[in-house]
């Protein structure tokens, strides 16, 4: 489950380049540039990285790197730890998501009613509640409890969207989300090498419950920054939290009429996110199983072997997310949400059928894929959306998507059991449907809202 040093990695971008162009200057013999334009038109370039966007990615950082410490390993750690199995992984996905579901509604409602800031600081204090069950955990029952107790807390998920397709301009919306997807999706910090040192000292049990202590620790720092967000929703009315669930009515109501008023567009940009949701979510709880040496393991991967896998997928992602965005800014949304659908299916069936060596080239296909689509399809969804509309879409949408990925991983672990290859092969076929409907009925917006 995913919810959600930037700033240290833009510095020690710009000084690399910084260091590269003083090197041509010096050493060219044909025309030079000027250094100090070069730096002018990078700082322009990363200019919107300030006020509630900076913070909002700082706190994405701090959660992404904290989540994924435990993250490669949660799999064989509920089923070899704690008395699990992959259907009982499947099972408290599946309840997990439903939770996160019913929670979209009065998420978006609250989002595009009271505001946005108030929802997002207050709940991820809760989700780094959720995870002391996890690191605490003496079977998979406390590990249930614990992802219960977060989905219900994520019901600020359509108020952090809303509140960052506030926070970006429509001209750098696909650099924005490109970076926040490259956070959110896949593995952008140096997590994998730590858990892999962690666990090789202290062992997986132990090595586990440290990093799950790490990561309530990133959430209540992550709160921290984002009780400093300015709010973008204008007029805020006052709410209590006794308030939370009194209006689901009106606001699933609402949240389903207020796609009669949107483009068609629209509607099929939520089709092809469904799509991808079920193909994603049916095998999302499987990897780790599926390769890591153990019982129900296919690939017998060791447990190094796995944490550098999930290395090169952290450094690929690192050198094609920012030129990805630019590239959704300056040539359009669909061709790359059409382009993740090919990128995808090839690295799927290289897992299914690979090994160490095959590895290395699947998941960096798979993360470019992510990217694409993710960066793509939010940036093209608050295209059309205007803020007045964006919690009740995202909300309304998340509850959709939720239920498909709970559907999903029940699945998943139910045909896992019978053999382990068919969660992973239903995704290609589902892949290439969200590819058709992509290239014959999505097209760019004439006019981007703001």
């Amino acid at each position: 489950m995913r919810v959600d040093g930037l700033d240290a990695r833009v510095i020690s971008t710009k000084k690399w380049v910084r260091a590269k162009v003083i090197w041509w200057g010096l050493h060219s013999a044909g025309e030079r540039k000027n250094p100090l334009e070069t730096l002018a038109k990078i700082k322009a370039e990363f200019s919107f990285i300030k006020g509630n966007y900076l913070l909002l990615v700082l706190s994405w950082i701090l959660m992404d790197f904290a989540l994924e410490l435990p993250a490669i390993f949660y799999g064989p750690y509920v089923i070899y730890d704690l008395q699990g199995s992959p259907v009982i992984l499947g099972l408290i996905g599946f309840i997990s998501l439903i939770i996160l579901a019913l929670v979209q509604f009065p998420g978006g409602y609250l989002a595009d009613k009271y505001g946005r800031k108030w929802l997002v600081s207050t709940m991820t204090i809760g989700v780094g509640i959720a995870y002391i069950f996890f690191a605490l955990a003496p079977t998979w029952h406390w590990i249930l409890i614990g992802s219960m107790l977060a989905s219900f807390c994520l019901i600020y998920q359509p108020a952090l969207w809303a509140l960052t397709g506030d926070s970006t301009t429509s001209e750098k919306r696909g650099m924005g989300f490109s970076i926040i997807t490259l956070i959110n999706n896949v593995a952008t910090t140096p997590a994998p090498i730590v858990i892999g040192i962690i666990v090789a000292v202290f062992t997986r049990p132990l090595g586990m419950r440290i990093a799950y202590g790490i990561t309530v620790l990133g959430f209540f720092v992550a709160a921290a920054f984002r009780s400093r967000l300015k709010e973008t929703k204008q007029n805020p009315q006052k709410i209590g939290f006794r308030d939370l669930f009194q209006h689901y009515p009106s606001a699933v109501k609402e949240s389903f009429g207020v796609w009669k008023t949107l483009p068609k567009q629209v509607l099929y940009l939520f089709v092809v996110n469904v799509l991808t949701t079920f193909a994603i979510y049916i095998n999302w709880l499987y990897f780790s199983v599926y390769a890591v040496e153990g019982a129900d393991s296919v690939l017998h991967i060791s447990q190094t072997d796995w944490a550098l896998v999930n290395t090169m997928l952290f450094v690929s992602m690192l050198l094609v997310a920012l030129p990805i965005g630019k590239a959704i800014d300056r040539y359009g949304r669909k061709l790359p949400l059409v382009l993740s659908f090919l990128v995808f299916i090839p690295g799927v069936l290289l897992f299914v059928y690979g090994d160490l060596t095959k590895l290395f080239i699947a998941f960096p296909l798979m993360g470019i894929a992510q990217i694409l689509f993710f960066s793509s399809f939010a940036t093209l969804q608050m295209d059309y959306v205007t803020t007045e509309k964006r919690g009740k879409v995202v909300g309304s949408s998340n509850f959709v998507n939720n239920i498909t990925g709970a559907v999903a991983q029940l699945v998943g672990g139910v045909l896992y059991v019978t053999s382990p290859q068919l969660p992973f092969l239903i995704t290609p076929p589902i892949i290439a449907a969200g590819f058709v409907i992509t290239a014959l009925l999505i097209s760019e917006p004439k006019q981007r809202q703001q």
